[in-house]
């Protein structure tokens, strides 16, 4: 993992996400799901690309059992936009890299 994606937990998904102020994007993953390790680059290249403009995170499930189970996470991977603590936006599956640049530049009012 690069950087500029931030690995969460239970203890730090709170301060993160809903203490947060500005646009974040998390991919609740798994490290046994395939589709989730195909999907990884994808994450890295928009958290190289956003910088500073947006916090890019992931949230195993496996380790983040109560934050995923707070956000009714059924499949994975699942992405979830959120925009000053509030979810703006779920993906589920694996979803292109144009589509979620164009809902978080929409997020970032851009």
């Amino acid at each position: 993992m690069s950087e500029n994606v931030v690995e969460l937990t239970d203890d730090d998904f709170e301060a993160m996400i809903e203490d947060f102020s500005g646009v974040a994007l998390v991919d609740f993953w798994a490290e046994w799901c395939g589709p989730c390790r195909v999907f990884a680059p994808v994450l890295e290249e928009i958290a190289a690309e956003y910088g500073k403009t947006a916090n890019v995170a992931k949230l195993n499930v496996d380790v983040g059992r109560a934050t995923a189970e707070k956000y009714e996470i059924r499949a994975i991977p699942t992405t979830i936009i959120f925009r000053d603590g509030k979810e703006v936006e779920r993906f589920v599956g694996i979803t292109k890299k144009e589509t979620l640049k164009e809902r978080l530049d929409a997020a970032l009012g851009e």
